[in-house]
């Protein structure tokens, strides 16, 4: 919400504010649901699926909307830049091959992690189209602007996943007594 404000969007800074305490409560609730799979194996399957699925949407994402010249605006400043397809393909690759190590090698069970940030991000993907398509666009009378918005939103959940998820791996092991065992 803060971003929103402070970058020239107020008027999605409400939306945000509720958004993601949905998308939040939503991660939490379903990591809290990890499902009791009877072998590593199913673990790491479930993992190396996951990680190919977020590596596949980043690399399509990305080079399908955030290729060639980018214009990125930060408050009164824009900022114009070009980024090759091949980093977004290059970057979907390393992720999949990420996740899917960490999930092979360290922790089979971070998939479920994985698929909870993926479903809270599917949460954020339908408010922010909710809130533009009852809110926000109504108001121009180009509703359609709001489903052209679903790529960049995915885009947004996707860069979120990759930035969390490590962020989590180091904050559960500094504070493992965050990581409730039952």
């Amino acid at each position: 919400m803060m971003a929103d404000l402070l970058l020239g969007f107020p008027h999605y800074a409400p939306a945000t504010l509720i958004i993601k305490a949905c998308e939040g409560a939503v991660v939490g609730l379903i990591k809290k649901r990890n499902p009791r799979f009877s072998s590593r194996r199913y673990w790491s399957l479930f993992t190396l699926c996951l990680g190919v699925f977020i590596g596949f949407m980043l690399g399509w994402v990305g080079s399908a909307y955030y290729s060639g010249e980018v214009n990125l605006t930060l408050g009164p400043g824009t900022f114009v830049f070009q980024v090759p397809v091949e980093l977004w393909l290059a970057l979907g690759i390393l992720t999949a091959l990420s996740i899917a190590l960490l999930g092979l090698l360290t922790d089979p069970e971070f998939g479920w992690t994985v698929f909870s940030v993926i479903v809270g991000g599917l949460v954020m993907v339908f408010g922010y189209f909710v809130y533009q398509v009852f809110f926000i666009f109504p108001l121009f009378n180009i509703e359609v602007v709001a489903i052209m918005e679903i790529p960049v939103n995915i885009g947004q959940m996707i860069i979120g996943a990759i930035v969390a998820l490590p962020i989590a791996k180091l904050v559960w092991r500094a504070f493992p007594y965050l990581k409730k065992k039952e």
